[in-house]
């Protein structure tokens, strides 16, 4: 239940964010959105008071009130930017807490700055002059006790008398406070009646129906329960298993929530008890409960004085319900989207890497050599497509759009643009682009560090630009896209650009440089900015300058399997890009022979091979090996030497060479022959292994072969820059 509470609410909070800073930028503030954040901080509010988080539940009820002053009444433009930042302070407050659920810490007990915050809002805006402080410092349920239950119950009788269903976007200002302190009062104080829910009791029969559109109706039906368990015994619910039936929130939503319930209460401390929770708009007492939701109710069996004093109306038949029912039924037949666990997802991804690991162990047994097996070598092919289909359907359930992750830059845009007194528009591409959720987490904190980046370092202020002759109004470019078997992510801005010989004399000052400066070219220089400690920020500020930047950058990308590519002209603007593979558990890869042993080359790497002649070999002036391919020189690595192999062949000649790219060095890995491509399973390594820094000596993991052997995965990265 309480993920289902931190699934909704996070969601609802993106959802918030995302209205919020379109219509900033439009300066616009629709009638549509207006509804749809006070649906929002209606269903937060609801849920959190569920569950008993009072102080998230106290901040969304007050800006639920902001906004429906501003559904009725409208906004002047006045109030307009000041809006904005309270409704997304109230945001940051509201993921700060929902933040500190998930890691179990201790919430806020109260937030009096940011409440009278809304409230002087909502002064300035209903031309009220009063101190909104002092009403912040008294919550909405600081009433006493007694006042409470007396204006509690007050509320419960007469919704008895007017049974109307009440919908969220009627709840008025006055009445949505209302029903907070009755829902906290029913929550935390004694039930409405002292009856003792000992003994047997009388048996009753409810129908209850909840508010349209509350969202998670079943967990409200079996909050609804354990209230009344406190009140008497509930004997039956329909449907059952409210916590746990995926489709019980369909059905309650359309044919509402039935319950038996033995107390010695009468009917209407029943009836009040129940509307005394939350979202719960209508209470019906019916003869018996149905054997199926799509059959007509029974006849209403109320004694004839309780009728009265309730309200309640006995009805032979429901028919709005048995159809709703029908139509509740179908649609649950229709269910397209269900929520599961990532660790399931891991699981099945490792059974699969398993299938396909026994498929090339089956396929290329060592037995089956030489035999004419024509209909195994048939189904031998069926399996192999199946577990490919297989394959491409897991990993597709583990791809997630990576809008949500550019949705969050939008902020960060917005928030140093009012700071820094720039502005810059946020242009966003390729955002349906899907990416495997591992990815999607490892990439989030790097594009950040480049969005701030951009914003700090690079965009120029209003002034800066127009005596640069350039449009004001800065811009910074998201985009993704699918290249193959990698996404490729770019952050690009028409900044300023970055200025090499200042790169330079940073890095002669910092002690950087490992060759003669005219010796670098554009890119190795440019490449310097990720080095640890390099900063070209004179001052320290609060978003860049202190050294601590790129270099992680770099460093969580490749973690991921990816590389950093930086690209830029001074005056006009900076490219910085990454490349990063689709999924981190298969990957395609060419496997080579040294030695006696097989090892795996991710093909994502692999520029090309080819076999070399006498007349392309060279030396540079420290004796190193060097290879000439169309004009270009690359160094050559002896695989053999870096894992002290024996027996290989040692001339290039009568070899292979494969020309690998790290990203942003290239060179030629000399093997003894190619075995083929083939799909593999990355394994980690085993931990006793980790003391041994095997990661740093150019090995990223292994795999299981086809013929049951371990292959090892080769880190092409680690082995150029150590190699």
């Amino acid at each position: 239940m309480l993920e289902l509470y931190l699934f909704e609410s996070t969601t609802l909070l993106d959802q918030l964010d995302e209205i919020l800073l379109q219509s900033e930028k439009e300066e616009n503030l629709s009638t549509e959105n207006v509804n749809e954040i006070f649906r929002i901080m209606h269903t937060i509010k609801g849920s959190s008071a569920m569950m008993e988080f009072d102080t998230i539940s106290h901040v969304s009820h007050k800006l639920e009130d902001l906004f429906y002053v501003i559904r009725e009444n409208g906004i002047d433009d006045n109030y307009f930017n000041e809006l904005f930042d309270v409704v997304l302070k109230v945001s940051d407050f509201l993921k700060e807490e929902v933040e500190k659920i998930q890691q179990n810490q201790k919430l806020s007990t109260e937030n009096e700055d940011l409440i009278g915050e809304i409230l002087d809002l909502l002064d300035k805006m209903n031309g009220q002059s009063s101190d909104s402080k002092a009403k912040a410092a008294k919550p909405a349920g600081s009433k006493p006790a007694a006042e409470k239950k007396a204006s509690s119950k007050k509320k419960a009788e007469k919704a008895a008398q007017e049974p109307a269903e009440i919908s969220a976007t009627e709840i008025t200002a006055a009445e949505s406070a209302a029903s907070y302190e009755t829902s906290a009062e029913s929550t935390a104080s004694e039930p409405v009646s002292a009856a003792d829910p000992s003994g047997d009791g009388k048996t009753f029969y409810l129908h209850i129906r909840f508010t349209e559109d509350c969202q998670m109706e079943n967990i409200r039906a079996y909050m609804l329960v354990n209230k009344l368990d406190t009140l008497g015994q509930v004997l039956e619910t329909i449907p059952d298993e409210l916590s746990t039936n995926p489709e019980a929130s369909e059905i309650i939503s359309h044919s509402g929530f039935f319950c038996s319930f033995q107390t010695n209460m009468t009917a209407g401390e029943i009836e009040a008890a129940a509307k005394g929770t939350l979202s719960v708009s209508k209470v019906d007492f019916i003869s018996g409960l149905p054997k199926d939701t799509d059959k007509k109710e029974p006849e209403a069996s109320m004694p004839e004085e309780e009728q009265k004093k309730t309200g309640a109306v006995a009805k032979n038949n429901l028919n709005d319900s048995d159809s709703s029912s029908d139509a509740g039924k179908a649609k649950s037949g229709k269910q397209n989207l269900i929520n599961v666990d990532l660790n399931k997802l891991d699981t099945l991804m490792d059974l699969v890497g398993e299938i396909v690991i026994t498929e090339s162990m089956v396929s290329g047994n060592a037995d089956l050599a030489g035999l004419e097996l024509d209909s195994f070598n048939k189904a031998a092919r069926q399996l192999r497509k199946l577990t490919d289909e297989l394959q491409d359907i897991v990993m597709s359930i583990r791809m997630v759009p990576i809008a949500a992750t550019f949705q969050k830059m939008r902020r960060i845009v917005r928030d140093m643009g009012k700071k820094l007194s720039k502005e810059v528009d946020l242009i966003v591409m390729g955002e349906t682009t899907e990416v495997d959720k591992t990815i999607i987490d490892g990439i989030a904190d790097p594009l950040m560090h480049l969005v701030r980046n951009a914003m700090d370092h690079a965009i120029e202020d209003k002034a800066g630009r127009i005596a640069a002759k350039k449009d004001p109004v800065g811009q910074i470019i998201l985009s993704a896209q699918n290249v193959g078997g990698d996404i490729i992510i770019s952050v690009s801005d028409d900044g300023k650009g970055l200025d090499t010989e200042m790169i330079l004399a940073k890095a002669r000052e910092k002690n950087l440089l490992t060759k003669p400066e005219n010796e670098y070219t554009e890119k190795e220089i440019f490449n310097l900015l990720t080095a640890p400690g390099f900063s070209t920020k004179e001052a320290v500020t609060e978003f860049s300058g202190r050294g601590v930047g790129m270099d992680v950058v770099k460093k969580n990308i490749e973690k991921i399997g990816g590389t950093v590519t930086i690209e830029s002209v001074k005056g006009s603007g900076t490219n910085i890009f990454f490349k990063i593979p689709l999924t981190l558990a298969i990957i395609s890869s060419m496997e080579i022979k040294v030695g006696g042993n097989v090892y795996a080359v991710p093909i994502t790497n692999i520029r090309e091979s080819f076999k070399a002649t006498t007349k392309q070999l060279l030396k540079d002036p420290d004796n190193n090996e060097m290879i000439m391919i169309r004009g270009v020189c690359y160094p050559i690595i002896r695989l053999h030497k870096i894992f002290h192999l024996e027996d290989t062949l040692t001339k290039i000649e009568d070899g292979i060479l494969l020309l690998v790219d790290s990203g942003d060095q290239l060179a030629c890995l000399f093997a003894d022959e190619l075995v083929g491509k083939h799909q593999v399973v990355v394994k980690p390594l085993p931990v006793y292994l980790s003391r041994y820094s095997a990661k740093g000596k150019g090995i990223a993991g292994c795999t299981i072969l086809g013929d049951g052997s371990i292959s090892l995965i080769l880190d092409v990265q680690s082995i150029i820059n150590r190699y």
